[in-house]
């Protein structure tokens, strides 16, 4: 596809991991739905203002499917994300069947039963945690691989039904599929994890478990139509919603806070009743990727003031929108205590995050749970020094060096 030279590319460059490019302000204010050109070369509409990301995402003229997925265009060259998926005959019938099937692995009993194994595992990794730091010669220990890690990877194996020996091999394959770089062949990670979701069902439809994939071992005996694709698909779906951006927010929460001093001396004064506010001011700010949610238009649709056509592949910014000024009042700071709440770092409409309360009960438990343990955690590097993960769809850091 030929790309007019005019158009901005993605990623736009970012100051710093906790600030979003000074780009998207402009965008926002100027041109709240503008042509870019995205990271594998193809033209596509960048959607920046909170009011038109609020009202795309509930918009089912959109759509993940494409009418013709061969000339869609490209966001990347990973292998998450980076097309169109599904299929675009059935995609909101198959939708519907999706939040049906997933639904029992979200329950409030499932909920309730994981909060505790959340706990649990927490309390285990902040062990962990205070021992890398004794055993260390400096008296540094990296946060982001002794907890921002292992906590999500072991949760959602626990929701999917992968055994924890499995758990660092299941991390890998997730890291290599959302990687834009070609060396480290995301489309052979995510043909590899196909596989290994194959075989585990397998193991499930001979002895079931509750757990999510035995939920849709379950569905297929009732129909034929649900095969292994769509459950790769669902899988993929779930492992990244669930898993890469809890991750994230472990990492940006702890630098959002732990470079505001006086908002992480709030949280630790009080750790019960602040958590909640702080987890949803972390959902708002942290800024996870230089993306956004990928979408193609399924008519042409009329928004900000240009025509986006059929076909069209759209990019919807949750971390522009969830800056808006017209939306949040004093959009860049950090403030727990502000009065809007409605971000969009769950969705929103149909497609709000179905794991949203797991996310909550994971982000509420670390964070409470690192106020009341280590009130003393501070960084120990500069935040310009932090190395953070290029070429991935969700970015984040690589290490989170803290002390105490």
């Amino acid at each position: 596809m030929t790309v007019a030279p005019e158009r901005p590319a993605l990623p736009f460059t970012r100051p710093n991991i906790l600030e979003l490019a000074p780009l998207y302000d402009v965008l926002r204010r100027e041109a709240p739905v503008a042509a870019v050109t995205t990271p594998a070369g193809d033209p596509a509409w960048l959607v920046t203002r909170y009011e038109e990301v609020r009202d795309l995402l509930g918009d089912k003229r959109l759509g993940r499917s494409h009418p013709h997925p061969e000339q869609a265009a490209r966001i990347t060259h990973g292998a998450v994300q980076e097309g169109p998926s599904g299929s675009y005959e059935t995609e909101e019938a198959d939708h519907t069947r999706m939040r049906r099937l997933l639904t029992p692995a979200f329950s409030a009993k499932r909920m309730r039963q994981m909060g505790d194994d959340v706990q649990a595992l927490v309390d285990g990794y902040v062990d962990d945690l205070v021992a890398a730091r004794e055993a260390s010669p400096d008296g540094v220990a990296d946060l982001h691989a002794t907890l921002a890690v292992p906590l999500p990877v072991a949760v959602i194996c626990r929701l999917l039904g992968v055994p924890h020996e499995h758990s660092e091999f299941f991390r890998d394959l997730s890291d290599r599929m959302a990687s834009y770089d070609p060396a480290r062949d995301p489309a052979g990670a995510r043909a590899e994890f196909g596989r290994y979701m194959a075989g585990l069902a397998e193991q499930k439809r001979a002895q079931p478990r509750e757990d999510v994939i035995s939920d849709l071992v379950a569905a297929q005996a009732q129909d034929e139509s649900y095969d292994y694709a769509e459950m790769v698909r669902l899988s993929v779906g779930l492992l990244f919603a669930g898993h890469e951006t809890t991750v994230n927010r472990i990492g940006l929460g702890t630098l959002l806070l732990l470079t505001r001093p006086e908002r992480w001396a709030d949280l630790t004064a009080d750790p019960d009743g602040r958590t909640d506010a702080v987890v949803e001011e972390i959902m708002r700010l942290g800024a996870p990727g230089d993306l956004g949610l990928l979408r193609y238009a399924h008519t042409d649709v009329e928004v900000g003031g240009v025509t986006i056509h059929e076909g069209d592949a759209v990019i919807l910014s949750i971390n522009a929108a969830n800056r808006d000024p017209d939306a949040f009042a004093d959009a860049e700071a950090f403030d727990p205590d502000r009065e809007e709440r409605a971000h969009v770092g769950f969705g929103h409409g149909g497609h709000f995050c179905i794991g949203a309360s797991l996310a909550r009960t994971e982000l509420r438990t670390v964070f409470r749970t690192l106020a009341r343990r280590l009130p003393g955690l501070r960084l120990a590097a500069g935040l310009d020094d932090i190395e953070v993960r290029t070429q991935h769809l969700t970015g984040g850091v690589r290490a989170l060096p803290v002390a105490w």
